[in-house]
């Protein structure tokens, strides 16, 4: 049996990468999916994608940092499949995640935290009714190494990802009473799809297929399989981290 069947799933930043290939994924084992993206043409092509493998999905076009679509959004979806059990919060700007801190202006800052943490937030905030009404509810948050571990020249991006991390924590903590998990996802994968970009220095030596090493790390949260996991930061990163360092 699929593991997500009669479950809906939003999924953020669905159009490309790691977000494409969880929407795939969830959409194969039994969700109904909305496929969330700023880019109409990617929204169309995984929808597309999905259909023709037999699943079932509807594109949703949003702009994350704009708050009346992040609403409209989950409006949407819920008008559509009367119901949201998971969502996946996945989408970012990567346009200016690199600055080192004494060149860092607030500017910069707040865009990193305008698609990250609180565009995070308000979207748990618009599904959170939903989220209850499941009495099944699943959070599954990005976040990154690169703010557990400081990694130099990426000040407003660790900022605001280690936000994320303290979003998860506190929400997993005041919504476990309405039988909602909320978790981190950290992912080190190659989502440029090419293959000519230098290893990380990770202790497998290699990136992450966005398919193969982080969807079903995704999927693994959002099933019955992770039903007593909250608060916590799952880490498909080849050992970048190691637990020690977190």
């Amino acid at each position: 049996m699929a593991r997500l069947n009669g479950k809906v799933a939003v999924v953020t930043g669905a159009g490309r990468g790691i977000g494409r290939a969880v929407a795939k994924l969830f959409a194969a084992e039994g969700a109904k999916v909305a496929v969330l993206s700023l880019t109409p043409g990617n929204v169309d092509r995984v929808v597309t994608d999905i259909q023709a493998a037999g699943g079932t999905a509807i594109g949703v076009v949003c702009d994350i940092a704009d708050p009346d679509q992040v609403q409209a959004s989950v409006d949407n979806v819920v008008a559509t499949y009367g119901q949201i059990d998971i969502l996946v919060n996945n989408a970012f700007d990567p346009s200016s995640v690199a600055s080192s801190i004494v060149d860092l202006s607030v500017e910069q800052l707040q865009r990193n935290f305008e698609t990250g943490p609180i565009a995070y937030l308000r979207m748990m905030q618009a599904c959170y009714p939903h989220l209850k009404a499941s009495g099944d509810g699943r959070v599954i948050n990005f976040a990154s190494c690169v703010g557990v571990l400081g990694m130099t020249g990426y000040g407003p991006y660790a900022m605001a990802k280690e936000a994320v991390r303290a979003l998860t924590r506190t929400a997993a903590r005041e919504w476990g009473s309405d039988k909602i998990t909320v978790n981190n996802v950290l992912p080190v994968a190659n989502t440029w799809g090419t293959d000519d970009i230098p290893a990380p220095s990770n202790t497998l030596a290699r990136h992450g297929s966005a398919e193969e090493d982080i969807a079903p790390v995704v999927l693994f949260l959002a099933s019955s399989d992770a039903q007593f996991l909250t608060g916590y930061s799952l880490t498909p990163d080849g050992g970048m981290i190691i637990d020690s360092a977190r």
